[in-house]
């Protein structure tokens, strides 16, 4: 279950604006813990409406922070000047899903995903599968969302 937003209502979006954004949008900022202190990247994801989805190198820090703690946090924002500012905050633990890394062998819980993401960066149906990548799923806890427009 989602934990409601208790702070900034005001300027909260609705879940279907929140749905609208996150569909829309190409790139978000995944934060993990690694040893080091924290460690943030940008990555193209797809939001299926409960979830979001990231295909990372399985050979990279973030993985490996995901591996070891995967409590993470995810942003996704838009505006440039004060008034223009909105976004998503999307808290929760990362899993991974199917092979890894991914080569193409069927996964139901996949084919949507993919589909979805192939859509999205290259606007063909097909998935490419280069075995170096792998599916991250994040089933937020919080989502805590804020659009300076709506003031």
């Amino acid at each position: 279950m989602t934990k409601e937003q208790r702070r900034g209502r005001k300027i909260a979006m609705s879940p279907e604006e929140v749905d609208a954004f996150l569909t829309a949008e190409r790139t978000c900022r995944v934060a993990t813990s690694s040893p080091t202190g924290p460690h943030l990247t940008p990555l193209w994801f797809v939001w299926d409406g409960t979830a979001l989805w990231v295909s990372s190198l399985v050979k990279s820090q973030r993985w490996t922070d995901i591996e070891r703690d995967p409590q993470a946090a995810v942003l996704v924002d838009g505006g440039h000047e004060f008034r223009e500012l909105h976004g998503v905050e999307l808290r929760g633990r990362f899993e991974s899903v199917g092979e890894i890394p991914r080569t193409g062998i069927p996964e139901p819980a996949l084919e949507t995903v993919e589909l979805l993401h192939a859509r999205k960066y290259t606007g063909r149906d097909e998935k490419h599968y280069d075995g170096r990548h792998g599916w991250l799923r994040l089933v937020p806890e919080k989502i805590t969302s804020w659009d300076f427009r709506k003031m």
